[in-house]
């Protein structure tokens, strides 16, 4: 099994945001398992980690913008992208500004720095989020088409179209991180058309921008109080020159798809808000920072459905806490009436039990229960609750079992809402609500596969045996 990764020590470095034109400085610091992504503002509000998913996402104005109460940081994607890209699952991101370094508009700054420390295995296992279905988001009226596809690894393909002679149509895709994401799409920069500048600088954006760190298009032409303008705006030595090659003051290209190879940068950024490494094929027609964002949350909300699910999931879940032998020192139920046969997991903080019941054909119970279609009595579920809920009760009160033992005394808002036959596993959940003079009320709900069969709510004493 892979394992997650984070990185040995911190590393850094300094420049200005391109929209803002802030100076800043981002460390990348190591980070345990199961953390993630988190963008930390030193200067603003040191204790508060703005975690990189998509519900944390404010703003879409050129770029991506994830914030909390106010607290916000511009333009993660790149920093994303470069993350993802070296397969670093964990790490803590300070900046001392509201934006990071711009550097030359691409990930590669951020694969450099990154390059200064070594990447190091940790315990836990990489969980992926594997899409199972063809998940969908498109804008007709500007051709937008963006679809996760299920696949054994993760790609990502994308086209863009632009009606201009200096950029045409444009491919491109990644099929093998390890391989290519360093050398043929780290470097790939930002860009823009040139009618846009005015507009930008009008919107208090690009503050931090230049030749440097952007490929600007031509796209209609440009006279030369347009030329000595955009000298002003990115303070420029010297006038930019219209050029020959469709690029201003004819500035080369990386590749000759930099373009199309920074918007699969910045969907790679994007799509890291789902907040898990996928496993997808990602197909992506004239995709943007808004429709990334959109897929996102479609993704997103999938996973966490998905991650639901497997919390009921034996099969993906490790460990134990109590079985059998251990159960019946509990409880004084015996065949046929003890209806748990393992305790996965105990919360004692919020008094929550994990257990679970693999449903045999020889139950005694399908005997006479529907015999040619047999079905397990809901009533016998809801007493399998019970008894969990009765060794969440002695566990929760640390409740010697040789001298006291629980009394169902109460049921209300039974539901049963799927058959459960033999060959199914019985996850139950079990949480108390209040206990008050030994007497204690809790919830208990009961799934197959992840999907909810029955639940009630429960009242039961403590008494002595």
């Amino acid at each position: 099994m892979e394992k997650q990764t984070t990185i040995t020590n911190p590393v850094s470095f300094e420049g200005v945001g391109l929209h803002t034109g802030n100076k800043s400085k981002i460390t990348f610091c190591p980070a345990p398992a199961d953390y993630g992504y988190k963008f930390i503002r030193m200067d603003a509000n040191p204790e508060l980690e703005i975690e990189a998913v998509v519900e944390n996402v404010v703003d879409l104005s050129r770029g991506t913008t994830l914030g909390i109460d106010g607290v916000e940081v511009h333009t993660v994607e790149h920093v994303l992208a470069a993350l993802v890209g070296l397969r670093i699952d964990n790490c803590r991101i300070e900046l001392t500004n509201n934006e990071p370094p711009v550097g030359d508009g691409s990930s590669k700054p951020y694969v450099e720095v990154l390059d200064q420390t070594e990447i190091v295995e940790l315990e836990a296992e990489r969980e992926y989020f594997v899409v199972e279905e063809n998940i969908r988001y498109t804008e007709d009226a500007r051709g937008v088409d963006l679809v996760a596809l299920p696949n054994h690894d993760y790609r990502l393909t994308v086209l863009v179209d632009y009606a201009n002679p200096a950029l045409g149509s444009q491919h491109t895709g990644i099929f093998d991180f390890e391989k290519e994401f360093r050398a043929e799409f780290a470097p790939a920069r930002t860009f823009c058309f040139s009618h846009e500048l005015f507009e930008l600088h009008s919107q208090n954006l690009i503050k931090g921008g230049s030749l440097e760190s952007a490929i600007v298009i031509v796209d209609e032409d440009l006279q030369d109080q347009n030329l000595e303008k955009i000298q002003e705006i990115f303070k420029l030595e010297n006038t930019p020159k219209r050029g020959n090659s469709g690029i201003l003051d004819d500035r080369e290209l990386r590749f000759k798809n930099e373009p199309a190879r920074h918007k699969l940068l910045d969907m790679i950024g994007d799509l890291t808000l789902v907040g898990a490494p996928m496993k997808a094929q990602i197909l992506g027609a004239r995709p943007g920072h808004a429709a990334n964002i959109e897929l996102a949350k479609k993704l997103r909300a999938i996973y966490l459905k998905q991650k639901e699910a497997d919390k009921y999931n034996m099969k993906k879940r490790k460990g134990h806490s109590l079985d059998i032998n251990q159960i019946m020192d509990f409880l004084p139920h015996r065949y046929p009436f003890l209806l748990v046969d393992r305790v996965v997991e105990f919360d004692p903080e919020e008094r929550r039990i994990l257990g679970y019941k693999n449903v045999s054909i020889n139950e005694p119970f399908f005997n006479g229960h529907f015999p040619g279609k047999p079905i397990m009595p809901g009533v016998l579920i809801t007493e399998a609750m019970a008894q969990i809920g009765g060794l969440c009760m002695m566990l929760a009160d640390n409740v010697n079992p040789e001298e006291k033992i629980g009394l169902f005394s109460g049921i209300k808002n039974a539901k049963f809402r799927a058959p459960v036959v033999p060959g199914d596993q019985l996850v139950f959940e079990v949480k108390i609500i209040n206990s008050r003079m030994g007497v204690y009320s809790f919830e208990g709900k009961a799934y197959v596969d992840g999907k909810l069969a029955t639940e009630a709510e429960f009242s039961a004493a403590l008494v002595k045996r």
